[in-house]
């Protein structure tokens, strides 16, 4: 009994030690204001102003490097410790996704039809003519991946050059795919792309170079009929959830994509939410239920509790350091903090205007 008492305390203060060495800043877009709110220790800190259409606006962190990319096609390089911007490159009217390599970042370009590889300071190094609007751009090992929305087909390039001179990116192979790719992910090696017009998935092996077409059909072998964007997509060991479009329900996969179960939902469901120990799934909704966030036991796959906010719901984190849920509530101007272990609306932090996407950076106390 001692020694089990003295591992937990052990265990208690390694956490609190870690805790206290690393705390948690949440980068909150402002969608109509060209800014970025930023939340430290559950209150706005500061802004960073003047970063272009962020309607869509994604932020990724490597390392020490903060990136954006915006709307309207600019890239966005900062420092996400002292927050303030380090440079910016605009690669096309509008860009969709990008990718951060060890020595490169790679944006696939919707407006001008190409993939712009640039330094990690945002320095141009070439550009990749595709003739298409480009999707799903992901990053494996030497190759980058990216599907050509109009010419129906996913394309990898290898970087000739490996990760310490500056890449020199050559087209590998191409693989002719369902109509209208329109997303990606990829989970180890492993790349799943959905289409728009196309009842399945197309999956490559990545170390074979191969490539073979999955349909997905829900229960009774009701064929899916649209698929929404894999960043709504949630993964665990061994399920796939995945949001129905046009129906009250999530889709429970394996790792096969096997059909598990349909969870019944209260709305139609957008995007799906695991939290840190993957034991509960958040999901928010479209059209009336837009205000309505339901929180999933992943173990038992039923709807264990509901909240419902004065505002449309867009995005959320879940904090990996403390007990909480991040909410988006765009109307309301405010991003609401859910406690995830009682269960209950623990804070409204203010000053923030039509919030969506948050992202998380994890800062090392010096």
């Amino acid at each position: 009994m001692k020694n089990i008492i003295l591992g937990l305390l052990a265990t208690a203060i390694l956490l609190t030690v870690t805790q206290a060495q690393v705390q948690e800043k949440f980068f909150v877009v402002e969608r109509e204001s060209q800014s970025v709110a930023i939340i430290k220790k559950g209150l706005v800190k500061s802004y960073m102003k003047d970063m272009h259409n962020m309607n869509h606006g994604v932020i990724k962190f490597d390392k020490d490097d903060g990136y954006i990319i915006s709307r309207d096609g600019y890239v966005i390089k900062f420092d996400p410790i002292t927050e303030k911007k380090e440079a910016e490159y605009k690669t096309s009217k509008s860009a969709i996704g990008f990718v951060i390599g060890e020595n490169f970042v790679a944006v696939a370009n919707y407006d001008d039809k190409s993939v712009d590889i640039l330094t990690r300071d945002l320095k141009p190094i070439s550009k990749i003519q595709t003739g298409s609007k480009n999707v799903g751009i992901k990053i494996y090992k030497d190759y980058i991946i990216f599907a050509q929305m109009d010419n129906d087909k996913v394309s990898i390039y290898k970087n000739g050059n490996g990760t310490k001179k500056s890449p020199d990116f050559k087209l590998f192979k191409e693989f002719e795919v369902g109509k209208m790719p329109f997303d990606a992910m990829i989970k180890d090696n492993t790349y799943i792309v959905g289409f728009f017009l196309s009842k399945a998935f197309g999956v490559i092996d990545l170390d074979k170079m191969s490539y073979s077409q999955i349909k997905v059909t829900a229960k009774d072998d009701k064929p899916v009929l649209k698929v929404p964007h894999f960043g709504f997509w949630s993964l665990s060991e061994d399920r796939t959830f995945i949001p129905a479009v046009g129906d009250n329900k999530v889709m429970v996969y394996d790792n096969n994509f096997k059909f598990i179960k349909n969870i019944e939902m209260q709305g139609l469901p957008v995007f799906t939410s695991l939290s840190p120990d993957k034991k509960y799934l958040a999901v928010t909704f479209s059209g009336k239920d837009f205000p309505t966030i339901q929180i999933v036991d992943t173990k038992t796959l039923k709807v264990i509790h509901k909240f419902t906010f004065e505002g449309k719901i867009l995005h959320l984190r879940w904090s990996s350091l403390q007990d909480s849920l991040y909410v988006s509530v765009n109307d309301a101007d405010k991003v609401n903090v859910i406690h995830t272990t009682e269960w209950f609306l623990e804070r409204e932090i203010f000053q923030i205007q039509k919030p969506s996407g948050i992202f998380v950076y994890m800062q090392k106390d010096k």
